[in-house]
């Protein structure tokens, strides 16, 4: 039976993490054509290869103001002020107000997969959103050169080890984090991801990154850090998976009861040593010297 509950699993984290790929970035088969020669500025696209192929340079356009988008968003986070679509478009969108809708869809799944951020309607009517973090995670006020904290990232890892058994190969991780393409080939994936997760995210001690024991060569294997348990739970982990997937949590019900047993687990630990802090207190306050 742990065979299957494995391959169960396994399944699981493979079906979820092509959902989170799917949805992270505008959606189409031209993409990976497009990413040739994207580098260079938008007219130099639209001369060279629109004639050839304009659906590709359009492609090339989007996912450029999408990046763009998502720099903006981050700069209103960081102020903590609300931001409406009437901004978006003259700041950042006005040459493609028509594709709005596709953009800021892309946008906002961006901002939930890489930065843990939610882009949240509050006014309807004006077309308001607030920038609300997804997860209790002091990560977030961790700035650096780097610029934002990219605490969705952080929350991914963390749900690939809760899902491999509470201990993922540094291979396995790898493997998920090609899925969603983040290794530099995106403006707002930018930076040394090996060193976000084998060394930043280890000082901060969120990750612990160990030997595996008798390898040779030696192999490395990710854990969760004092830190993850001690601010967030494996709950809060599937929560936000079911959010950035689209996923009902019914999808992860083997694991949600794994999470929901440690959970009661450690309130028990919890409550006893609270218990035993009580006694002995008590035990302080009402002893008498031999």
């Amino acid at each position: 039976s742990s065979h299957v509950r494995r391959h169960g699993e396994m399944h699981t984290l493979n079906v979820l993490s092509q959902s989170l790929l799917e949805t992270a970035f505008i959606e189409s088969s031209l993409t990976g054509q497009s990413s040739e020669g994207s580098s260079g500025q938008e007219g130099d696209v639209g001369a060279s290869s629109a004639c050839r192929d304009p659906e590709v340079s359009l492609i090339n356009i989007l996912e450029k103001r999408v990046g763009e988008l998502v720099n903006f968003l981050i700069a209103k986070y960081k102020t903590k002020e609300p931001v409406t679509k009437e901004e978006m478009l003259q700041s950042v969108l006005k040459e493609q107000k028509d594709y709005f809708s596709a953009i800021f869809k892309n946008t906002c799944e961006c901002m939930e997969v890489v930065f843990g951020i939610e882009v949240k309607e509050v006014d309807p009517t004006s077309h308001s959103y607030m920038l609300i973090e997804m997860v209790d995670l002091t990560y977030y006020r961790k700035m650096s050169d780097q610029g934002m904290p990219k605490t969705g990232l952080l929350v991914f890892i963390l749900g690939i080890i809760f899902m491999e058994g509470n201990c993922a190969s540094e291979e396995k991780i790898w493997e998920m984090m090609n899925m969603l393409d983040v290794h530099g080939k995106r403006e707002f994936m930018s930076g040394d991801c090996r060193k976000l997760i084998t060394r930043e995210l280890v000082q901060e001690q969120y990750l612990e990154y160990q030997q595996v024991p008798n390898s040779n060569p030696p192999l490395y294997e990710l854990v969760w850090g004092p830190k993850s348990y001690a601010e967030t739970s494996k709950i809060k982990v599937l929560e936000f998976f079911s959010k950035v997937s689209g996923n009902r949590p019914t999808s992860f019900s083997s694991l949600y009861r794994e999470a929901f047993r440690e959970e009661r687990e450690r309130s028990r630990s919890a409550g006893d040593a609270t218990t035993v802090d009580s006694d002995n207190s008590k035990s302080r306050c009402f002893s008498y010297p031999e």
